[in-house]
């Protein structure tokens, strides 16, 4: 009996121990099936041939503005008046633009000639007036001319006009000639000495300047002193004047460098310019030392009091109006040139005249009110052509 209690309790563990194996085995079959379907779906898949990851982005970098180019020009807005377009030194004054009169800052040649102990030239008498800024460089030209040559006979034979001597000289001419117009005396109005920016020379030997002999050097160094020829021989046909080997306009540095170097009459530079307007390229150039400048056009609003000029922050620079239809700026890279800021206290003086340093103080216009006019009494038409 006990016996066979014994092998009942063996073959129920035996049986419940096979239970639990394939309990477990079942569990692991599970198990693996499981993990295998896992896998299978984990499977790499390919890159599409569309895809562009060339550039993708880093999301964990910020991406720094882009530095200021340090060699672009910066400008500055500045507002001038619009009817200054009628002033400075390269306004053109010719048969087809008339010279608008307005204040200026003339002064007596002889007696600037005496306040500086300049006695190798003359004028005809103490009448006889140009503009300030034009007689400090013409007595430097003078004076560097004399230097070499040791010849005292100039003298300043034309030189600033008021309207009312030019319609005299107008007037005079139609009656001699019995013409209804002058093709020997510029308009009242329209003479380039009405601006004071102009003179003629003539000498005392032979009342005659022609620019040869000692003389040709002033004609072919004029241009480092600021002046042109203004009525060259090969331009008749452009400025309508025949050739004036007398008459010297003053336009400045660079401009009568430039003028000189390119063979170009005020006309051909005043139409030049307009090619080279703001915003555009700039009409960019080095002189005989190497100094370098920057010219550009601006339009005059002619619909406004104002007009706003562009001009470079940080450089010297000057503005002039054209007589035409805007202004003019020259940028002087280098600074403004030791001519422009010469200042003849003495005969010997060098000083230099800090004045001209942003805006152009030269742009004065001359007075025809007070002055008395210039005679050109030897008669000859050539002399009072302008």
């Amino acid at each position: 009996m006990a016996r066979k209690k014994l092998s009942k309790e063996k073959s129920l563990q035996r049986t419940k121990f096979y239970a639990q194996c394939i309990v477990c085995l079942a569990a692991l079959g599970a198990g693996a099936f499981l993990i295998k379907g896992a896998a299978d779906r984990s499977t790499i898949v390919s890159q599409s041939p569309y895809a562009d990851d060339s550039e993708l982005p880093d999301t964990t970098t910020e991406t720094a503005p882009a530095d200021t180019d340090p060699n672009k020009e910066l400008y500055e807005s500045l507002m001038v008046d619009t009817k200054d377009k009628y002033r400075g030194d390269l306004i053109l004054v010719n048969n087809d633009h008339q010279y608008f009169s307005g204040d200026e800052d003339l002064v007596s040649i002889l007696e600037m000639n005496d306040e500086t102990d300049r006695h190798f030239f003359t004028s005809v008498d103490y009448t006889y007036q140009i503009l300030d800024c034009v007689y400090k460089p013409m007595a430097r030209m003078i004076e560097d001319f004399y230097n070499l040559y040791y010849n005292d006979t100039l003298t300043i034979y034309g030189s600033y006009r008021t309207t009312e001597f030019q319609q005299q000289l107008y007037d005079q001419d139609l009656a001699d000639t019995g013409n209804e117009e002058s093709d020997r005396v510029a308009k009242p109005g329209f003479s380039e000495h009405e601006t004071g920016y102009a003179f003629d020379f003539s000498e005392t030997e032979n009342n005659n300047y022609d620019g040869t002999g000692d003389f040709a050097w002033i004609n072919e160094n004029c241009y480092k002193y600021g002046f042109i020829l203004r009525y060259p021989e090969d331009k008749v046909e452009i400025t309508k004047i025949k050739y004036e080997p007398w008459h010297f306009r003053y336009v400045g540095l660079p401009h009568a460098y430039y003028m000189t170097k390119n063979d170009l009459c005020l006309e051909e530079y005043i139409d030049l310019l307009h090619n080279y307007e703001y915003g555009s390229d700039h009409l960019e150039f080095k002189d005989d030392n190497s100094k370098s400048y920057e010219v550009y056009f601006v339009a005059s609003d002619d619909g406004s009091d104002t007009t706003t000029v562009p001009v470079p922050a940080g450089k010297q620079y000057t503005i002039s109006g054209n007589n035409i239809d805007g202004f003019i700026v020259t940028v002087f890279n280098d600074g403004i040139p030791e001519i422009m800021k010469y200042k003849p206290s003495t005969a010997s003086s060098d000083d230099g005249d800090n004045s001209a340093d942003s805006q152009d103080d030269n742009d004065s216009s001359p007075d025809d009110s007070d002055s008395a006019p210039d005679n050109d009494s030897d008669g000859d038409s050539a002399d009072i052509q302008q």
